[in-house]
């Protein structure tokens, strides 16, 4: 995507990245727009990187494509395929990849209809984890047949580039 700059429709609650402290940006306030992966924005405001949720799309002038699951691959309760695919529409937001591919997912543990995942953080003191967990949530609960998602945060073992997907390591240039 090429960095454009936006004016807001209107106030808009976001998180500066990566401390995750919550901020307001003004109605008519210009921020560049860095990032519009997944359901979620990264702008620059003030010099600074923050990201907007994707409830909050409208006031950047942009709307979030609903999230869309292919054919189940099995009859029996929830396809894991549909998870994975949520999974992969949340993005880091300094990083333009998925946290699917990034190696951030540790375990997806289904129980009838109840969700638990295990993550990580590229760094443990990262302020982002729990925006991160709560976009993780709701982008699960979108999957057919999920009632109930538990993230857990682990931070053990550590997070390392070799746990990136060999696409990712391709979209960064690190191999």
């Amino acid at each position: 995507m090429q960095r454009r700059i936006v004016s807001l429709n209107r106030d808009c609650a976001a998180r500066l990245v990566p401390t995750g402290d919550p901020i307001t940006v003004r109605a008519h306030h210009f921020v560049t727009l860095t990032q519009t992966l997944g359901g979620s924005f990264t702008v620059i405001v003030d010099g600074n990187m923050a990201r907007v949720a994707g409830k909050d799309a409208d006031a950047l002038g942009l709307h979030v494509e609903p999230l869309e699951f292919p054919e189940p691959t099995t009859s029996d309760g929830i396809d894991p395929e549909h998870l994975w695919h949520a999974l992969r529409s949340v993005y880091d937001p300094e990083i333009p990849v998925n946290i699917a591919d990034l190696g951030l997912i540790y375990d997806v543990i289904v129980d009838t209809t109840n969700v638990t995942i295990k993550m990580t953080l590229t760094a443990p003191g990262c302020g982002m984890g729990p925006v991160l967990v709560e976009e993780v949530k709701e982008r699960v609960l979108q999957a057919p047949g999920v009632s109930h998602v538990e993230v857990e945060l682990v931070l053990d073992p550590p997070w390392s580039r070799d746990m990136m997907s060999e696409a990712a390591q391709l979209e960064l240039g690190v191999f």
